[in-house]
């Protein structure tokens, strides 16, 4: 078969490691990650245009609220870190789509920490917090809930279901029919839910984690491309390295595994509404968004550079939600990193939770073993950044 560039081993979920280009040479690489508060080196200071730079000439977001939304997101990763033992890269993801305002869904094989990192993340926003267990007799109702006859007084009572949380983890998705993903899906999209002919809003902030088992595909029904696009992110959990796993052994010894080493701080709901507002106000510089057209275009087989044979290996390419998640994250990223505006790293940092799972690869792809990951590296090799 004649591959689209013929891409090598993808590095995997770790998205700042050196991948290799299509024909043999190495992808640049953005660098090291910055954690949570810090400013990219060599940035240029608020409201001061540096030539060649991508910040405003006026700053995009006053020092105060910078400096708020710096506590807010160091206090969320202390929670974090407390609750759950390694896995950085679903703490950027789920900070980076929290502030964004989107859902994740995550894929793992069992006993990864999904449902604690959900918890975490909800007691760190002082949020409700709901875990939904689906099987395939699960019906829509049980998610979005029921209205409830009162033989006494001969009236109905509306009882929410538990999707009226602040973080709800939706566990096995695809173990669920069509009807009920369907039903919850509209939720996540609208915001809402319709119970007996009433109009219930969701709370705010709202943030859906939903997973799936990869292992296992019998008794489940495959989430849709088109149901999978509208998740904000996609992303794949790892295997814990050997230091971290034997930290999870010392603390399950000392008895801290299921609950914080110490009390750590929280954020009010408050404090997440002002983060998603400031993500809303981080800067794009107009050449930024062409980058992100160029790369979206050339996953469709166009773009200014077209990576060689790529309708052999990609038979759909992201949409323009992908382009709009491309830059949402890129804004959320950089304001977790401390800064008012999107550099091209920023759209890079992120990249493989964004596209992965908008990427429908051909029977031919699938076939040779070829991952969305390796199709997204030959995708941002080709492309020059501006």
């Amino acid at each position: 078969m004649s591959q689209s560039a013929n891409p090598p081993s993808a590095p995997g979920s770790h998205q700042s490691a050196p991948s290799r280009a299509p024909h043999g040479g190495a992808v640049p690489n953005s660098g090291p990650a910055q954690q949570p508060g810090q400013r990219t080196p060599g940035a240029p200071a608020q409201g001061v245009r540096r030539s060649g730079s991508f910040a405003p000439s006026n700053a995009a977001i006053g020092g105060q609220d910078m400096e708020r939304a710096g506590d807010i997101v160091r206090t969320i990763t202390d929670v974090f870190s407390s609750r759950v033992v390694g896995q950085e890269n679903l703490r950027q993801t789920l900070l980076a789509a929290l502030a964004a305002g989107g859902h994740v869904l995550l894929e793992s094989v069992p006993g990864l920490a999904k449902t604690t990192a959900a918890s975490a993340l909800a007691s760190a926003i002082t949020g409700s917090f709901s875990r939904i267990q689906c099987t395939p007799d699960l019906m829509p109702n049980d998610i979005i809930g029921t209205q409830i006859f009162n033989y006494g007084s001969g009236t109905f009572t509306t009882q929410l279901g538990p999707v009226h949380a602040n973080v709800v983890l939706l566990d096995e998705i695809n173990r669920s029919s069509a009807k009920t993903q369907s039903a919850m899906l509209e939720a996540m999209q609208e915001r809402q839910t319709s119970i007996g002919g009433e109009i219930h809003k969701l709370p705010e902030p709202f943030m859906v984690l939903a997973t799936q088992n990869p292992i296992e595909e019998e008794g489940t029904y495959v989430l849709p491309e088109a149901q999978m696009d509208r998740f904000l992110m996609k992303d794949v959990l790892t295997y814990p390295r050997p230091a971290e796993e034997h930290e999870i052994l010392d603390r399950s010894t000392s008895g801290s595994l299921s609950a914080p080493k110490q009390p750590a701080g929280s954020v009010t709901l408050d404090d997440i509404r002002f983060l998603q507002q400031m993500v809303d106000r981080v800067y794009v510089d107009a050449a930024v968004k062409r980058y992100i057209i160029d790369l979206v275009f050339t996953t469709r087989g166009s773009g200014p550079r077209p990576v060689p044979n790529l309708p052999q290996s990609v038979r759909v390419g992201a949409s323009p939600r992908g382009s709009l998640a491309l830059m949402r994250v890129g804004q959320a990223h950089a304001l977790l990193n401390g800064r008012d505006y999107v550099t091209p790293d920023d759209v890079r940092a992120m990249r493989y939770g964004v596209l992965r799972h908008r990427l429908v690869l051909t029977f031919d792809a699938l076939a040779s073993g070829i991952k969305p990951e390796q199709i997204i590296d030959a995708v941002f090799h080709a492309v020059p950044m501006p």
